[in-house]
């Protein structure tokens, strides 16, 4: 048993204790359901500030169904403006640059123009930031 005195090995080390268990927690998501489902699913937990609930399910549409090119290129989006959100600015901007690289591809006109238009801005906000 871990003694939890003040001071004690045991009281430095449950913060790092509370991280571990809270980063081992995965999402159990239902296989049948859509992508736009799963979308769906998404934005709710990220409207309710549940990055981490959200991320499986925009993860899980980009393993599930990488032919849904729409989806896939929403759910990669989202993935990185999450971790904007959350400060993370150099894997957002790794994030952003590697969907940003999905429209330099001979494929690039069957890709939603949207997001390629958002990803523009937020990265100019983190070079704003960087400056």
């Amino acid at each position: 048993m871990i003694s939890l005195k003040h001071g004690s090995i045991g009281l430095r080390l449950l913060p790092l204790i509370l991280v571990m268990v809270s980063c081992v927690s995965t999402l159990y998501i239902p296989e049948h359901l859509s992508p736009a489902e799963l979308i769906q699913k998404a934005q709710e937990a990220s409207d309710r500030n549940k990055y981490k609930q959200a991320l499986q399910y925009y993860e899980a549409i980009i393993e599930r169904y990488p032919s849904y090119i729409d989806e896939v290129c929403a759910a990669e989006y989202e993935i990185a403006f999450i971790h904007y959100k959350q400060r993370q600015y150099e894997l957002a901007k790794s994030e952003f640059q590697a969907l940003l690289s999905r429209y330099d591809s001979p494929d690039a006109e069957l890709l939603p123009l949207q997001f390629k238009k958002l990803t523009e801005i937020v990265l100019a906000k983190i070079a704003a930031k960087e400056h």
